[in-house]
């Protein structure tokens, strides 16, 4: 997959392409649709597959009161978009220039003019261009006058009701349910970040953790305990992960990832690894005692290797 960071990294002989345009933030199933129908096309008409995105929500310029927390960065994205087997993606940066790029302008700029698309691919609500102007319907004027089809996607409502949308997955990792929440991703929450030296107490305690720096990609669940899945230079090991403060210990001052690899003591120091989350255990809760709390994690690590034998 080619990575195009700015129109001028396009060669001149680029296309002609299919192209769709998003934020396709957490590549879910709604986006994995779309992307499905851009490379059923660009297969039959013989075109390249091309995805366009921003560097950033473009609510975090145009309205950050407003702006939510991104599911994923821009390389775990890449990452997800390469898997789907697309041809290119043409990473825009999203400032207050690109955000009063009028909407035929921005066709023309970059879609027409760069990728020469011949195939345009968009949800049925997008809207693009200054003030959001740009819908289907100004896309489908544009087509006929530069020589493009538009294709408008349905939504995907897995339950017959509801959209698949990244408001609806944030709900639910903030409701810990990163089981359902994977289901409508089409892979697992992950969180990403470098392994960081803590206090020693899960050591201390039989259970040695690797703790995530605070400066994580990914959006992280509710507090609780997890099973799931620490990957690391690709080889997964099975983990019971724990997100928060730790309420039975004074002086944790900012929400920690913590995953306790099942059955391997592993030197993870200074690497940079995923936490992919698959089943909530329980909610984060203090306990009384040591005593208490070893008993406790002793359940969560037997209760998280059943969840991943199944």
């Amino acid at each position: 997959m080619q990575v195009f960071r700015s129109i001028d990294d396009i060669p001149e002989d680029f296309g002609p392409s299919a192209v769709t345009v998003g934020k396709f933030d957490g590549v879910h199933l709604g986006h994995r649709a779309v992307i499905g129908r851009l490379l059923a096309v660009a297969h039959r008409e013989r075109l390249s597959s091309v995805v366009v995105t921003f560097d950033r929500n473009p609510l975090s310029v145009v309205a950050p009161e407003r702006c939510p927390e991104d599911l994923v960065s821009v390389e775990q994205k890449l990452e997800l978009l390469e898997v789907t087997g697309i041809d290119a993606v043409l990473v825009l940066t999203f400032d207050r220039e690109l955000s009063r790029v009028p909407a035929e302008e921005f066709v023309e700029r970059y879609l027409v003019s760069k990728l020469h698309a011949k195939t345009l691919l968009v949800g049925s609500d997008f809207r693009y261009g200054a003030r959001g102007a740009g819908d289907g319907a100004l896309l489908r004027e544009l087509g006929a006058r530069d020589g493009f089809q538009v294709q408008l996607i349905d939504d995907v409502r897995p339950d017959g009701h509801d959209r698949v949308s990244s408001t609806w997955i944030r709900s639910l990792l903030a409701e810990g349910d990163v089981a359902y929440a994977g289901v409508l991703l089409g892979h697992p929450p992950t969180v990403r970040g470098v392994v960081v030296h803590g206090a020693q107490r899960g050591r201390q305690l039989g259970f040695p953790t690797a703790n995530l720096s605070p400066q994580c990609e990914g959006l992280i669940p509710a507090d609780g305990v997890y099973a799931g899945w620490l990957i690391d230079g690709g080889v997964r090991h099975p983990a019971a992960i724990s997100v928060g403060n730790n309420p039975t210990f004074e002086g944790v001052p900012q929400r920690q990832v913590e995953a306790y690899v099942i059955g391997e003591d592993l030197d993870l120091y200074d690497h940079v690894v995923d936490v992919e989350f698959a089943e909530r255990i329980r909610g984060m809760v203090a306990f009384g005692g040591i005593d208490a709390l070893i008993e406790q994690m002793t359940s969560d690590v037997d209760t998280a290797s059943r969840m991943l034998a199944d």
